[in-house]
């Protein structure tokens, strides 16, 4: 298929991902018995499901830690180049997205373990670079956490840069760096028939430097789509000026039921009832101090949508209600938003059946094949 045919670059207007199967738990910080397990077997069920229903990317979260808590929220996490390379074997058409951190892999390593994913989905693999952020997590590595983000964004674009050269440079080469001192480095096979779409998440102003640099879709938080708009609209600006486009992509969190109600009542009872509040705040704590994905004032604000889903924008109702919030979010001027559910294999069957048709005759998907075709896949 290669990476011009990506699914991710279809013509839908909304584009759809599921975040976080590869954790314990999801995305609902909760102590719901019913909540996520992220077993190996229910990732390949959630995996098959989204496939045949068209939806475009399968994304993971990479952590090292959990976020404590009753749950240990995120503490046990599959590790997502190993995660992707086994869903795409299970897979035909869907990008499965790797997420690797800039601190932790080499870049040498991660260009081998991609291109060999790759390979292996025949152009079906997604790069998902991180920076870093999480302290505990540079801890338990044994490696400082860089106080500013300008020194963790330049480790990241050398890292990426020396990535970038390995899969399309003729040859070994030598690379003498800040961060990487490297002699007589190439890398075959390359990935499967150009370079793998590329994704990254940022709130700050270097993030977002890097992600217009260097990624097809930028991750940013809604707190509210209408109130997104403008942030869009300098996205894509910033993007142009450095002679790129990239699109911005949100999340979302999903409670879909026959009713509003019914969907409230879930939502009440997961999130509020049997949240896991200490490790809500653990989370919340980590991501004011160090993250800065979320506007400071407002992290207090979006303590129940932590609990609910990671501080994601809910999509909370009835399959009407929750298709009029998504035209919103594509009418915001975001290419597609990621959804969770407090057990996705369970939940998806009837948002697939009773949102997804909603969605296409609101114009804003496709049919399966029709999008399938619009992307050369």
């Amino acid at each position: 298929m290669g990476a011009n045919g990506a699914p991710l670059f279809n013509e839908n207007r909304l584009k759809l991902g599921f975040f976080s199967p590869n954790c314990s738990s999801g995305m609902s910080v909760t102590k719901a018995p019913e909540r996520w397990e992220n077993s190996w077997e229910n990732n390949i069920a959630l995996a098959k499901l989204a496939d045949e229903a068209g939806i475009e990317f399968l994304l993971p979260i990479a952590r090292w830690i959990g976020y404590g808590g009753e749950t240990d929220f995120h503490g046990s996490v599959l590790e997502t180049i190993t995660w992707a390379t086994g869903l795409l074997a299970h897979t035909q058409h869907i990008n499965v997205f790797a997420t690797v951190h800039t601190a932790f892999i080499h870049p040498v390593v991660a260009a081998k373990q991609l291109a060999t994913a790759d390979q292996l989905g025949k152009g079906r693999l997604g790069l998902n670079v991180v920076a870093g952020w999480n302290k505990p997590e540079y801890d338990a590595f044994g490696i400082d956490l860089p106080e500013q983000h300008t020194d963790r964004y330049a480790l990241a674009q050398e890292w990426f840069d020396v990535v970038k050269k390995i899969w399309n440079h003729d040859g070994p080469f030598d690379w003498d760096g800040t961060f990487f001192k490297l002699k007589g480095v190439y890398g075959y096979p390359r990935p499967f028939d150009g370079n793998p779409p590329i994704m990254n998440a940022a709130g700050s102003q270097e993030g977002r430097q890097f992600a217009t640099r260097n990624a097809d879709y930028l991750f940013c938080i809604s707190i509210d789509p209408d109130q997104s708009r403008q942030e869009v609209i300098d996205i894509k600006k910033q993007a142009k000026s450095n002679g790129r486009t990239t699109g911005a992509v949100t999340l979302s969190h999903v409670v879909c039921r026959p009713t509003k109600k019914e969907a409230e009542d879930y939502l009440d009872y997961y999130a509020n009832e049997f949240a896991d509040w200490d490790a809500v705040d653990n989370l919340m704590q980590l991501q004011g101090l160090h993250a800065q994905s979320f506007p400071a004032d407002a992290l207090e604000m979006l303590r129940g949508r932590f609990a609910a889903g990671h501080g994601t924008y809910p999509l909370v109702g009835d399959p009407d209600t929750i298709v009029n919030e998504m035209e919103r979010i594509a009418d915001a001027g975001f290419a597609g938003t990621t959804i969770s559910f407090v057990d996705y294999v369970k939940e998806f069957p009837y948002f697939r059946d009773e949102v997804l048709p909603r969605l296409e005759a609101r114009g804003l998907r496709m049919p399966v094949e029709q999008a399938r075709r619009a992307a050369g896949g």
